[in-house]
C-alpha cells in the first residue's frame, strides 16, 4: 500500500516556516535559500534534518536533498521517494505564491553517484533565490555517504557562505498544532502507564523480596516492557519506542542528566530516580521520579521543598514569559526558603521537546531570552544533587539526590498543563518499611547490619499492613472526599438551572376548516349523511340537522354493530377523564371546555322501496373510511413525533478517493428494513456512510458520534463497531442514537445431532478455521479503525472494553456482560445496546446488598435530575468489590443499602426542593448508620453480629415465646447439619433424604422442643443453613 501524506498540514507547515523566514526571526533573516542535506546512518536517533522531514512530510526521507528558494522549494530523491513526494507538488510556475506557499520542484536522483545535472539545476535555483550567496544550514548535522559526499563537495565548489539556522527552525517548529500535542498527549499517557503498571510495581516487588537486580538489568527490563500492550495504554506497539534507555540511580553514584546510562551496579534501598521517555509516531515524552525508600525526615522535606519549586516552574511557564524569566522567578524561591541548596540545584529546569528529544536552543536556564508560545511542550526536571544523609550507615547511604520531572504543555493563561499524570507526593513515591520503635539497642555494628538487610525487608509486608491502609479503608477515605465534592457540585448545578423553567408542551390543537367556505358541498353533506373528508381528514356528522365537523384526532375509536333490523355506529371522541395517561388534563389547549363524549348513530338495514342501497349502507363506508383515515392520521402522527427533537446534521462531504477506509460485509443495527441485510462501511471527509446491497444509505458524521466502540470477537460469537450518538438520527422511519455494525465470526447455532467424537478431523479443521477466521477480521476491523483515526487526525477515537473488568448484570430482560471503557460502560453484543457515558453519572447505590443474597443491584443516578434513573439487576455479589474498585478509580461516588428505594418519588422530592434535600445533608442520606462518624465500622458491625446470633445466657428465658418465629428455621439448620454431617447417613441419595425430611416434619411436640432446645445451645454463626436474615433480639 502506497504510504498517505497529509498534504493539508504539509502545506500549513511550510507557509509556516517561509512565514518565520520572511519576518526575518533572528538568523533566519540574513539567508537567501535553505538547504536541508538528510543521508543515511542507523547511529543518528534526532537530528534537525530527520526532524524537520518528519514535521513536513509525517516520515524521514534517507538520501534526499530539500532546497527551499523564495520562490520555490526543490526535492532531489529516489524515484520511489518522488512518487510519494508527488503528493504535494503544484506544478510549474510559482503556482502556490499566491497563498504563502512556493512552487515545488521533484528531482529524481541518478543511480550514479555523480548527479552532475541535477546538482547543477539546485545550485541554480540557489543562486537565484534573493541574493543568492548565504545559505541557511544546520550546522550540527552531518550524514556519511557517497551521495552526500558528492553534494557537499558541489556546495563547497560554489563558495557559498553558510549561515547555522538550527535555532530560528526549531523555534518555528516548537508550537505544536493540535494533531502534534494529541500524539504528545499519547507519548505521555504511555510513559506515565508504563511507570505505574510495570516500573513502580516491579521496584515493589524487589524490594519487597529483597533481591538483587543490577540498574542496567532493570533499564532493559523496561525497554522489554514496551512489547506488551498490556503498558501500552491501547496504543500500537510498532508506532512506540523509547527516547533514550530508562536511567535508573542509586546508591550514591547520581548524575542527574540524560546523556548518562545505567551503571552495573545493584539496586541500593534508599532514593531510587528513574527517568524514562516514550516516543509515539515520532513524538517524545519524558518522566522522571524518584522512589524512596524508608526516607528520612530530612529527605522528606527535601522532596517536599522540590514540589513547591516544581509548581513555582509550572505557575511561570505561560505564553510571552522568558525562559530566563522562568529560571529567575525558581531560583527567587530557593534563595528565600533554602539558600543552602542553590548549589545543590540542577544547572537548568528543562528544555523544549517534540520530535527531538531536547531542542538546544529552548532550554530554561538563566541566559535563553527566547520568549514562550502557547502550544509548545516541555520537559521540566527539577533535581537536588549530593545531599547528604545524617543517618547513613554505610558509605553508598552518606549522599542521594532528588529528581522530579515532568512533559508539561505551555498553556495561554494559567500553569502549564502537566501531560504525565503519575502522582507525585511524598505518599506516592514513599516505601515505609519499619517503625520508628524497631531501632533498639545495637550490639555490634555487624548484627545491626545484618538486622537492616535482613529482617527489616522480611518483614516488609506484615509492616505495611500494619502501616499502611487497606484497600477497603482506602476507598472509603476517597469516597468521604468525593461525597463532600459531590454534593458541592450538584447544588451549584441545581441552583444555576432553577431558573430554567419546563414548559409543558400542549396537545396540538387540529382545526378541520378555518372557515365555513372550505366545507365540502357534497350530496351526502345535504342529505345529512355522515361524510369523509380525507383530504382535511375530517369526519362531518349530522349533530341536531347541522352538519359538523370533527377533526380525525378527536376520535377516539369507533365500533359498529347489527341489532336486529337496524346497524349501530358508535363514535367515542377523547376528552378529559378518558384514559389518555398521566397529566393528561394539561394536553387539552381549552379543558374547560363542553365536549361530547360519544355519538351514536342508527340506520336502518331494511331497502325502502325506490331506493337503490339499504341506509345503513352508508354507516357501513363510514367505519370502513374513517378506519383508514385514522390510521394514516396516525402512521404521520408518529413518524413526526420520532422526527421532534432531531437535530439536523450537516452533509456528509464525499471523498472520491477509492483508497478510503472500508469494511465490507457487515450488517447494521437497528436494521434498515425488515429483514437484515449486508453492506459496507466506508470513511469519508467528516463521517461514515453504510451502503446496503439494496442501495439503503446510512449516513454517520464523525462530530456526532459520542462514543466510539470497537468490542472485539475474544469470547464473542460476533466482532462490532458500535456508534452511540450525540443526536439521534433517522432511518427506517424511527430514530436512533445507537448504531452499530458487526459481523458473525463462526457458528452462533450449534447442531447438537452431531454424533461426533471430540477429536473428530471435520471438527478439529472447523476449531481451527474459525481461529484464523477470527484473526483475520480481528486485524481487518484494528487495521480500518488505524485508519480512520489518522484520517480524522486522532478527533475519533475507538475505545475497546475492558473484558477483565467486566461483570454479569440485566439492564433489560436479560443477563449480558456489561464492560467500561476508557470513558463508558457498555454492553454492544446483546441488543439493545447499553451505553452509559461515565462524565454524566452522578452517583451509583447498590441495592439489596446483604449477605445471604447472591445478588445485588445498581442504579445510576445522572447528574441532570430529569433524566430517569437507570437499573441493572441480578448482579452477582463476588462482582461487588471489583465493580467498587473501579468506580473508585474513576473517581465516582458509590454508596450501599440493603433496601430497594422508589427512585421516582426520591428524584422528584430533590428537584421539587434541592435547596432542602442538600441542607439536610444531600445525597449522604444513602450512606449507611453511622459512616460518616468517628466510630469504628468493624466494632459496630461485630456488635450487631453478637446481638443478632449469639443470644446471652440471660436473655434465654425471654427469648423462648419468640423461639416459635423461627423454630422451623432452627429445626431446617439442624437437621442439614445432622443430615450432612453424619458419617453413617454420608452414602444416602437425594430420594432417601428427601423421605427423611418428610418423617422429621412429622415430629411430635415433644421432639420439636428437645431440637430447638439443642439449636439454642449451639454456638458460633448459625447463618450457614439459614435461607432468611434472623429476627431481632427482644430487649
Amino acid at each position: 500500500m502506497a504510504l498517505s501524506l497529509d498534504r493539508e498540514a504539509f502545506s500549513r507547515r511550510l507557509r509556516r516556516l517561509y512565514a518565520s523566514w520572511q519576518k526575518g526571526e533572528d538568523e533566519l533573516g540574513g539567508v537567501d535559500a535553505i538547504v536541508v542535506a538528510v543521508g543515511v546512518d542507523e547511529e543518528i536517533v534526532y537530528a534537525k534534518s530527520t526532524a524537520l522531514q518528519t514535521w513536513l512530510f509525517g516520515y524521514e526521507l534517507t538520501d534526499t536533498v530539500m532546497l527551499f528558494c523564495e520562490e520555490r522549494a526543490l526535492f532531489l530523491a529516489s524515484r520511489k521517494k518522488v512518487e510519494f513526494l508527488k503528493q504535494v507538488a503544484q506544478g510549474k510556475g510559482g503556482e502556490g505564491a499566491s497563498n504563502g506557499l512556493p512552487a515545488v520542484t521533484l528531482l529524481v536522483r541518478e543511480k550514479n553517484e555523480s548527479n552532475k545535472a541535477n546538482f547543477e539545476k539546485l545550485l541554480e535555483a540557489l543562486r537565484g533565490s534573493r541574493g543568492g550567496r548565504r545559505l541557511g544550514v544546520f550546522a550540527k548535522d552531518k550524514f556519511p555517504g557517497e551521495f552526500m559526499k558528492s553534494w557537499n563537495d558541489a556546495l563547497s565548489k560554489e563558495g557559498f557562505e553558510k549561515v547555522d539556522v538550527s535555532a530560528a527552525v526549531a523555534l518555528a517548529m516548537a508550537a505544536k498544532e493540535e494533531q502534534e500535542l494529541a500524539l504528545m498527549r499519547k507519548a505521555a499517557a504511555i510513559t506515565s502507564e508504563l511507570f505505574t503498571k510495570f516500573f513502580k510495581e516491579r521496584v515493589m516487588e524487589i524490594v519487597d523480596a529483597d533481591e538483587k537486580v543490577r540498574h542496567s538489568k532493570l533499564a532493559e527490563a523496561v525497554e522489554k516492557a514496551i512489547e506488551e500492550k498490556k503498558f501500552l495504554a491501547g496504543a500500537d506497539p510498532s508506532a512506540v519506542e523509547m527516547c533514550y534507555p530508562p536511567i535508573i540511580q542509586s546508591g550514591g553514584n547520581y548524575s542527574l542528566k540524560f546523556s548518562v546510562v545505567s551503571d552495573k551496579s545493584h539496586m541500593h534501598f534508599g532514593a531510587i530516580t528513574c527517568s524514562m521517555g516514550i516516543r509515539y509516531k515520532s513524538y517524545c515524552s519524558n518522566l522522571v521520579r524518584t522512589l524512596m525508600v524508608d526516607p528520612s525526615q530530612d529527605m522528606q522535606d527535601h522532596y517536599s521543598f522540590l514540589l513547591t519549586l516544581q509548581d513555582v516552574l509550572l505557575r511561570e511557564l505561560r505564553h510571552g514569559a522568558r525562559l530566563c524569566d522562568v529560571y529567575a522567578a525558581v531560583m527567587d524561591v530557593v534563595k528565600k526558603q533554602r539558600p543552602e541548596l542553590l548549589g545543590k540545584i540542577t544547572k537548568n529546569l528543562g528544555f523544549a521537546m517534540g520530535i527531538e528529544f531536547r531542542e538546544g536552543s529552548l532550554v530554561i536556564n538563566s541566559k535563553n531570552q527566547q520568549r514562550l508560545r502557547k502550544g509548545m511542550v516541555f520537559s521540566v526536571n527539577v533535581g537536588l544533587s549530593e545531599l547528604p544523609n545524617r543517618e547513613a550507615k554505610r558509605p553508598e547511604e552518606r549522599s542521594y539526590a532528588l529528581f522530579l520531572g515532568d512533559t508539561v504543555m505551555v498553556d495561554e493563561d494559567g500553569p502549564a498543563v502537566v501531560l504525565t499524570s503519575v502522582k507525585k507526593k511524598v505518599k506516592n513515591v514513599g516505601i515505609f518499611l519499619k517503625n520508628e520503635d524497631e531501632d533498639e539497642e545495637e550490639p555490634d555494628k555487624d548484627a545491626a547490619e545484618d538486622l537492616l538487610g535482613r529482617s527489616s525487608r522480611a518483614a516488609l509486608l506484615t509492616e505495611r499492613t500494619r502501616n499502611e491502609l487497606t484497600a477497603e479503608e482506602k476507598r472509603r477515605a476517597h469516597q468521604k472526599e468525593l461525597a463532600t465534592q459531590l454534593n458541592e457540585d450538584a447544588r451549584r448545578r441545581l441552583t444555576e438551572q432553577r431558573g430554567e423553567q419546563q414548559t409543558q408542551k400542549a396537545r396540538k390543537s387540529n382545526v378541520s376548516y378555518k372557515s365555513a367556505a372550505l366545507l365540502p358541498k357534497e350530496p351526502h353533506v345535504r342529505e345529512m349523511k355522515i361524510y369523509i373528508d380525507k383530504k382535511y381528514e375530517s369526519v362531518i356528522m349530522p349533530v341536531f340537522g347541522i352538519a359538523t365537523p370533527f377533526h380525525i384526532a378527536t376520535i377516539k375509536n369507533i365500533s359498529m354493530s347489527v341489532e336486529g333490523d337496524y346497524t349501530y355506529l358508535r363514535i367515542n371522541f377523547f376528552c378529559p377523564g378518558s384514559a389518555l395517561g398521566r397529566n393528561e388534563g394539561n394536553i387539552f389547549p381549552n379543558p374547560e371546555a363542553t365536549f361530547v363524549k360519544e355519538i351514536t348513530y342508527r340506520a336502518s338495514n331494511l331497502k325502502p322501496p325506490g331506493e337503490q342501497t339499504v341506509p345503513a349502507s352508508n354507516l357501513q363506508n363510514a367505519f370502513r373510511i374513517i378506519k383508514e383515515v385514522q390510521k394514516r392520521y396516525k402512521t404521520r402522527e408518529a413518524e413526526e413525533k420520532e422526527k421532534e427533537g432531531i437535530v439536523k446534521q450537516d452533509s456528509l462531504v464525499i471523498n472520491l478517493n477509492r483508497s478510503n477506509p472500508k469494511l465490507k460485509d457487515l450488517y447494521i443495527r437497528p436494521n434498515i428494513a425488515q429483514k437484515r441485510m449486508q453492506g459496507a462501511l466506508e470513511a469519508h471527509v467528516n463521517g461514515f456512510r453504510f451502503t446496503s446491497v439494496r442501495g439503503d444509505k446510512v449516513d454517520i458524521l464523525y462530530n456526532n458520534i459520542k462514543h466510539a466502540v470497537f468490542q472485539p470477537c475474544d469470547g464473542e460469537m460476533i466482532i462490532v463497531l458500535h456508534f452511540h450518538l450525540k443526536n439521534a438520527i433517522m432511518f427506517g422511519k424511527k430514530r436512533h442514537t445507537d448504531v452499530q455494525f458487526y459481523t458473525e465470526v463462526g457458528e452462533i447455532t450449534t447442531d447438537l445431532g452431531k454424533h461426533q467424537h471430540m477429536h473428530d478431523r471435520d471438527d478439529l479443521y472447523a476449531e481451527q478455521m474459525e481461529r484464523e477466521m477470527r484473526h483475520k477480521l480481528k486485524t481487518a476491523f484494528k487495521n480500518f479503525i488505524e485508519k480512520v483515526e489518522a484520517l480524522t487526525k486522532e478527533e475519533l477515537e475507538f475505545e475497546v472494553p475492558f473484558r477483565e473488568l467486566g461483570f454479569n448484570g440485566a439492564p433489560y430482560r436479560s443477563t449480558c456482560l456489561l464492560q467500561p471503557t476508557s470513558s463508558a460502560l457498555v454492553n454492544c453484543t446483546e441488543w439493545p445496546p447499553f451505553v452509559v457515558t461515565l462524565d454524566e453519572v452522578e452517583l451509583i447505590h447498590f441495592e439489596r446488598v446483604q449477605f445471604h443474597l447472591k445478588n445485588f443491584d445498581l442504579v445510576i443516578v445522572y447528574k441532570d435530575y430529569a433524566r430517569k434513573v437507570t437499573m441493572i439487576n441480578a448482579i452477582p455479589v463476588a462482582s461487588l468489590d471489583p465493580i467498587k474498585e473501579w468506580l473508585n478509580s474513576c473517581d465516582l461516588k458509590y454508596t450501599e443499602g440493603v433496601q430497594s428505594l422508589n427512585w421516582t418519588k426520591i428524584m422528584k422530592t430533590i428537584v421539587d426542593d434541592p435547596e432542602g434535600f442538600f441542607e439536610q445533608g444531600g445525597w449522604s442520606f444513602l450512606e449507611p448508620e453511622g459512616e460518616g462518624s468517628e466510630a469504628e465500622p468493624g466494632e459496630s458491625e461485630s456488635e450487631l453480629e453478637d446481638e443478632t446470633f449469639n443470644p446471652s445466657e440471660e436473655d434465654e428465658e425471654e427469648e423462648e415465646d419468640s423461639d416459635e418465629d423461627y423454630s422451623s428455621e432452627a429445626e431446617e439448620s439442624e437437621y442439614s447439619k445432622d443430615s450432612l454431617g453424619s458419617e453413617e447417613e454420608s452414602g444416602k441419595d437425594w430420594d432417601e433424604l428427601e423421605e427423611e425430611a418428610r418423617k422429621a416434619d412429622r415430629e411430635s411436640q415433644y421432639e420439636e422442643e428437645e431440637e430447638r432446645g439443642r439449636g439454642r445451645k449451639r454456638k458460633g454463626p448459625p447463618g450457614r443453613g439459614r435461607p432468611h436474615p434472623p429476627k431481632k433480639k427482644r430487649k
